[in-house]
This record gives structure tokens, C-alpha cells and sequence, in this order.
């Protein structure tokens, strides 16, 4: 079985901690359906817009995301292809995660992946199959060779090894943001296609995290952090050959970015969620407010109340009836409680 090899050093232990820290917070903020799923939304975005942009893909961001609503964009084929194969890899790797515990990673589901991920743009021939041929990989620009994968008569023992390594590693054993990362590397060095392999090996290191529990809402994107500074995603693969096969210096950029990422994801759900007293008022059902009602809480517990006619001060350009309608939600969850009646009555907090 694949064992790598690897230091668990200050920086790994700090990111991690900071990855427990922001996933304890945004699993439990209460959160409204509607919120929810823009979050997940806007997550898939930038997971398919960055995964294939960092391969070359030309599409700019606006234009990823009307194909991925359905919308006809006039753009080099191949390009709008790889958007709507990678959004079928996320959505899939989704459903597997959903399926019941008992399914695992093999072969034919990594194959699969592969498949999907290259549909119409590799030949059937060598869509979902490992590659029986030597590749090298060449620097985009200078065209020289930066990376050459091994003999194509090591694929198949070399994926044997890690399919055995993921499905025989628990949590238990491994923390699952290292176990990630790790499978991510190895999988970048077998190298097991002719091409695709980048793309299916960040969506594979996706799917073991939602698997090991940390899908963390599946409000995240690892593949911006990596497009963002391609050239740093790329050096800390390399560095691991540089080290004779340690791992330590990818997994301190792996965690580094997971906890980046998941910082401000935490920051923006903290800045619209409902703060920690209030939060205990709700009971345990879900709720994110939105500005305007974290706006009249302000300014109710600044004041002690709010009336009718501090509406169009507190919201200028705003129909009463509208404010009205944000009060509404406040009432029914219970934060908020009305004394008084017509235009004299008074919102407090409840």
C-alpha cells in the first residue's frame, strides 16, 4: 500500500486548527434554505470556473457561469464543454457523497470521473481509461518539459496502491485535510490518464473531504486558491520531487489554502448571521437574516425601539411597506415583539 512520507510541522498544525475553527462556526450558523443554497451556488462557480481555468480554459468568469445556468455563449467549443463537464464531476461527486456509507472509491469510479470530465474532448478510446503510453508535461509558454509522469507500466500498481491507501485510511488514522492533500499529490504524480488528470485529481481530493465529513456545507472551493497563483499550485507539487518524495512542504500550501478559503467563508456568514444571543432565542431553527434585518436590530438595540416613522431615515429609498415585510420575519422568529398598535406601535427587541 502507497505510504507517504511527511512531517507534521507548526504551519500544518496551525491550518488545520484554523480549518476546525471555521467549520465548527459555519456548520452551526444558522442559515435560511434561500442562503444555503446561494452559498452552494456561488461555491460550484468558482469551483468549475477555477478548475478549468487553471488547465488553459479561456472562458472568463460571467461567461462559466451563464453556461452553467443554461445560457448560450458564443466561445471556443472545446472551452464550454470543459465547464459543463467539470459541473457534472462537482454535481456527481455530490451524489456519490449522498449515497449510503457504503460506497467507496474504486478504479471504475475514478475511471468514471475521467470520463465525464473529458466527454467530448479526448477520444473514446482513451476517455475513462489509464493511459498505456508515456506523456510528459510541457510548460505552456517555453513548451519545455516540466514534468515528466512514470512509465505507463506503473499506472496500474501505482492506482491499486492509493485506491488501497483511501480506502483503508480512516480518520482515525489520518486527519482528512491531510488525507486529502495527500491523495490529491499522489494522484498528480501516477498521472493515470493521457490528459484530465489535474482536473479529476482536485475533484477527487473534493470528494474525500465531503466524505470524511468535511463538505462543511459544500460552501467551498479549493480549485480558486490553486488558479490564483497557478504558478505557486504548480511549484508546491514540484517540490515534493525536489524533496526526495516528502510531502511536507505541499501539505503546509494544501492546508494553508483549506483554512484561507474557509476564513472567509466564516467571515461572510458571521457578518450576516444571527449573533450568538440572538441565535439562542431561535431554539435551534435555522435562520440568516438579511442587511436590512441585521440593520433594524442594530438599531433597535441601540435605541431600545424603532417606530414607523425612523423608517425612511434607517432606509432612505425604501417603501414602508417593505420594511414592513422585514419586520415580518423578525416578528415570526420570535427576535422581535410589537407593543402598540397603527403607526404609533413600537418594535422592541423580544
Amino acid at each position: 500500500m502507497y505510504q507517504p512520507k511527511y512531517s507534521i510541522t507548526n504551519s500544518i498544525l496551525k491550518y488545520i486548527g484554523a480549518v476546525e475553527g471555521s467549520k465548527e462556526i459555519i456548520d452551526n450558523a444558522p442559515l435560511l434554505p434561500y442562503y444555503e443554497k446561494k452559498f452552494q451556488q456561488e461555491a460550484l462557480v468558482r469551483a468549475v470556473y477555477h478548475g478549468t481555468h487553471i488547465e488553459g480554459n479561456e472562458l472568463n468568469k460571467t461567461q462559466a457561469e451563464k453556461i452553467l445556468e443554461g445560457e448560450d455563449i458564443i466561445a471556443r467549443e472545446r472551452d464550454i464543454q470543459e465547464v459543463i463537464n467539470y459541473r457534472k464531476v462537482m454535481d456527481y461527486i455530490g451524489e456519490a457523497t449522498n449515497q449510503s456509507s457504503g460506497f467507496k472509491i474504486s478504479a471504475n469510479f475514478i475511471k468514471l470521473l475521467h470520463k465525464m470530465t473529458v466527454d467530448k474532448i479526448l477520444g473514446e478510446e482513451k476517455s475513462g481509461e489509464f493511459r498505456t503510453t508515456q506523456v510528459v508535461i510541457r510548460n505552456s509558454l517555453t513548451k519545455e518539459v516540466s514534468f515528466r509522469p512514470p512509465a505507463a507500466e506503473v499506472v496500474e500498481p501505482g492506482m491499486k496502491d492509493l485506491i488501497e491507501f483511501i480506502q483503508t485510511t480512516s480518520a482515525d488514522d489520518l486527519h482528512p485535510v491531510l488525507k486529502s492533500g495527500i491523495v490529491h499529490y499522489e494522484f498528480v504524480r501516477v498521472h493515470p490518464f493521457v490528459d484530465g488528470n489535474g482536473r479529476v485529481a482536485r475533484a477527487l481530493s473534493t470528494l474525500i473531504l465531503f466524505q470524511e465529513g468535511y463538505d462543511i456545507r459544500r460552501f467551498f472551493s479549493l480549485e480558486e486558491y490553486f488558479d490564483r497563483d497557478s504558478a505557486a499550485y504548480y511549484a508546491a507539487l514540484q517540490s515534493v520531487g525536489k524533496r526526495d518524495g516528502d510531502l511536507t512542504e505541499w501539505l503546509e500550501y494544501f492546508c494553508r489554502g483549506l483554512a484561507s478559503e474557509l476564513s472567509k467563508i466564516k467571515d461572510k456568514v458571521e457578518k450576516i448571521s444571527v449573533d450568538s444571543k440572538l441565535k439562542a432565542k431561535l431554539g435551534g431553527r435555522p435562520l440568516l437574516l438579511s442587511e436590512r434585518q441585521i440593520k433594524i436590530i442594530e438599531y433597535i438595540q441601540e435605541t431600545g425601539y424603532l417606530q414607523n416613522a425612523a423608517f425612511s431615515s434607517l432606509f432612505p429609498m425604501v417603501s414602508e411597506d417593505t420594511v414592513l415585510n422585514e419586520l415580518k420575519v423578525l416578528l415570526n422568529a420570535g427576535l422581535v415583539k410589537k407593543t402598540g398598535k397603527t403607526k404609533a406601535a413600537k418594535y422592541i427587541m423580544a
